[in-house]
């Protein structure tokens, strides 16, 4: 293997998670300055730039093995990164999980997951985190014009104090309009959250409905962050099936299920309706309700952290990694057709972390779902732009050596049958989008995008 220099460099499997990450930003780092020398920008400035996510993944695959498609000279060429990022400018990229916060939105600890993803993201190595980065305004700049996202949904999150929802369901609607106005096109799509045994949340289902929401959202552990008075499971037929009955009259039927990403002290911290946000209640929900789809967000992945030594030795050992892979036998356990998976957050947290890991985790969903109904999600704009995410997901590959071990296909690549499905193709069939690109190619966010590309081009020339 050789590293971003071409010298010679050792291969293998990081020790730890953090050494990894040591290795992977010193090389990095080492590159990056002769770089910014030779073409007059900061450092800042070089990791944002394509070549720059270039040596990224150089870097990593020198650190982990050759888990990453990349060419050396798309990191010492701008001009060839550019062209490489050209050959998928017309691929479909429907984001089916995507946040911001509302104006009056007080509650600083979600900048946690923007300042982990500084370990993740070059692009927001330096930046000084507020709330602000996470309104409306940068959440355009980061998902539409800084990445080749060509769609997303918008989401939120409950909390018991309704001042503390991300967005309401009324600002979500009004966000999506307001884009699709602008774009001239179908860019957005919006959840609808629901609140099983909250009171008046029935009537909150029909209300929901009138303002037609592209499908439903909920969270059985009541709220992500901490302990709710309201958990549920999906299979209560007192309390929730009532609501899935009304969904089926609304004709909006696909539901997104927050599933697993518990908190760092969950046992304590959200004690016990963590116990919520595991997976047992799914299978009889899926049966009982033909008539829905049900969206498993997160694939169910347990932790809310990259995965720990424990975590990757149980994988390597045994294949077994917690919730996901008890998520992926369900299909055909329980002949359940009308469940996804979706890789929102569960991507962003391992694909560079350890990316040997990531591979693990696309390989059981894609061996227990099939790639027709996995989602394309990264929880943005938490982690800032998701480009990152997106070149990560076209350049990885299964291990050959995981490949055998436990039976999982390629993912070939980028312009591929599973990478086109995965990264869009699925989620436009889900949501009735006939011809998706060309409904978007000619709107006003690609006339920016197309603006925004030639000053770069003129800038790096």
């Amino acid at each position: 293997m050789a590293d971003v220099n071409g010298k010679g460099m050792p291969t293998g499997r990081s020790g730890t998670a953090a050494d990894g990450r040591v290795m992977v930003e010193e090389i990095l780092a080492r590159y990056a300055d002769r770089m910014c020398t030779k073409m007059g920008i900061s450092r800042r400035s070089f990791l944002s730039t394509a070549s720059g996510m270039a040596a990224a993944f150089l870097a990593l695959n020198a650190v982990h093995g050759s888990l990453f498609m990349v060419d050396p000279a798309e990191a010492a060429d701008p001009g060839a990164a550019a062209e490489a990022g050209r050959r998928f400018r017309n691929q479909l990229i429907f984001d089916v999980q995507t946040h911001y916060v509302g104006d009056k939105y007080s509650e600083k600890r979600i900048l946690s997951l923007r300042n982990e993803a500084k370990k993740w993201n070059p692009q927001l190595r330096g930046e000084n985190a507020t709330l602000d980065s996470i309104r409306f305004g940068p959440y355009i700049k980061e998902v539409f014009l800084e990445s080749d996202t060509t769609m997303a949904l918008l989401s939120s999150a409950p909390a018991d104090d309704p001042g503390r929802w991300f967005l309401h369901n009324q600002e979500v609607i009004k966000a999506r309009d307001k884009i699709n106005s602008f774009a001239g096109s179908r860019r957005m799509f919006a959840h609808a959250i629901f609140t099983p045994g909250r009171r008046g949340w029935l009537d909150g289902l029909d209300t929901a409905a009138e303002r037609k929401p592209d499908s439903w959202k909920g969270y059985t552990v009541g709220t992500p962050f901490g302990l709710s008075k309201w958990p549920w499971r999906m299979d209560d037929e007192k309390v929730v099936y009532p609501g899935y009955q009304r969904m089926v009259k609304s004709g909006i039927a696909t539901i997104c299920i927050h599933k697993g990403l518990l908190p760092a002290g969950h046992q304590i911290l959200m004690r016990p309706n963590w116990r919520y946000g595991a997976t047992d209640d799914i299978p009889k929900a899926a049966r009982d309700w033909p008539q829905l789809t049900f969206v498993i967000y997160h694939s169910a992945y347990r932790s809310g952290s990259p995965p720990t030594r424990k975590d990757i030795d149980t994988f390597e050992r045994s294949g077994y990694i917690p919730w996901v892979s008890d998520l992926a036998r369900m299909p055909r356990k329980h002949g359940i057709g009308n469940l996804y998976a979706e890789l929102g957050s569960v991507f962003a947290l391992t694909a560079v972390s350890n990316p040997r890991y990531c591979a693990g985790i696309l390989g059981t969903l894609i061996k227990g779902f099939g790639h027709e109904r996995i989602l394309w999600g990264t929880d943005s704009i938490w982690y800032g732009s998701p480009q990152w995410q997106i070149e990560a997901f076209r350049r990885m590959e299964i291990p050959e050596d995981l490949q055998r071990k436990f039976g999982f296909e390629p993912l070939g690549p980028a312009d591929g049958v599973v990478k086109r499905a995965i990264l869009g193709g699925n989620a436009a069939r889900l949501y009735g989008i006939k011809t998706p690109t060309a409904s978007t190619a000619m709107d006003r966010i690609s006339d920016l995008k197309s603006k925004q590309e030639e000053t770069w081009t003129k800038a790096l020339a």
